[in-house]
């Protein structure tokens, strides 16, 4: 592994853990990376090929393209779907390991996703498993699918609802899953996010930032 800076974000879905890295390497004037979208858009050319993502998705993951991440359908709930199910797959991690480990060597970098910490970056010198209520993380996830669209009450709870359940099956599928399951390292910090906007959030990641690299001599 590379002696540059690696920070590694992981977490559950819609958990804060995206908008906190993008903070971060911002604040620490390093590159970021979304792992996680990687993931998603080898999902999503799984569903546009008309193919399962549960079947073998490495020629996907191997054909990937820069433009696959600029998609704007990457963050629904039938790519949420396909993401976990193309990750659970061994030959497409291996596929895209590689990609990952080489962006954080050359320069350092903050990568999110759910396996950082554990796999891609096991000696990464800050970790972080930014977690949240399965609600809170479902209302995010809501307000971001919606946009400006108007709603009301009903309507409103009623797809709240629906995207805490799919947020709880994506959550027990990436746990179980044999390769890389979605887990805090032992030496990763938890960030809960539920009482914490994401100002708070990212002054308490540069918090323990700073004292991880104190302890490690800088």
């Amino acid at each position: 592994m590379s002696g540059r800076l690696v920070i590694a974000v992981d977490g559950p879905a819609a958990a804060g853990k995206g908008t906190l890295a993008r903070a971060l390497a911002d604040a620490l004037g390093l590159p970021y990376l979304d792992t996680g979208l990687l993931y998603r858009a080898v999902g999503r050319r799984m569903l546009d090929a008309g193919l399962s993502p549960h079947e073998d998705a490495e020629p996907a993951a191997r054909a990937l393209q820069p433009e696959d991440l600029r998609r704007t359908d990457l963050r629904t709930p039938e790519v949420d779907r396909a993401a976990s199910a193309v990750a659970s797959q061994p030959a497409v991690r291996t596929a895209l390991l590689q990609f990952q480990r080489g962006f954080g060597a050359e320069h350092g970098a903050v990568l999110d996703g759910r396996d950082i910490g554990t796999v891609i970056f096991p000696d990464a010198r800050v970790k972080l498993f930014v977690t949240a209520s399965t609600r809170s993380r479902a209302e995010r996830r809501w307000k971001q699918m919606r946009g400006d669209a108007p709603v009301d009450a009903a309507g409103r709870a009623a797809a709240i609802d629906a995207v805490e359940a799919e947020l709880l099956a994506r959550d027990a599928a990436d746990s179980a899953r044999a390769t890389a399951p979605l887990r805090p390292a032992p030496d990763a910090v938890e960030i809960d996010s539920d009482a914490l906007d994401a100002d708070a959030v990212l002054r308490e990641a540069l918090r323990i930032v700073q004292a991880r690299l104190a302890e490690s001599g800088g």
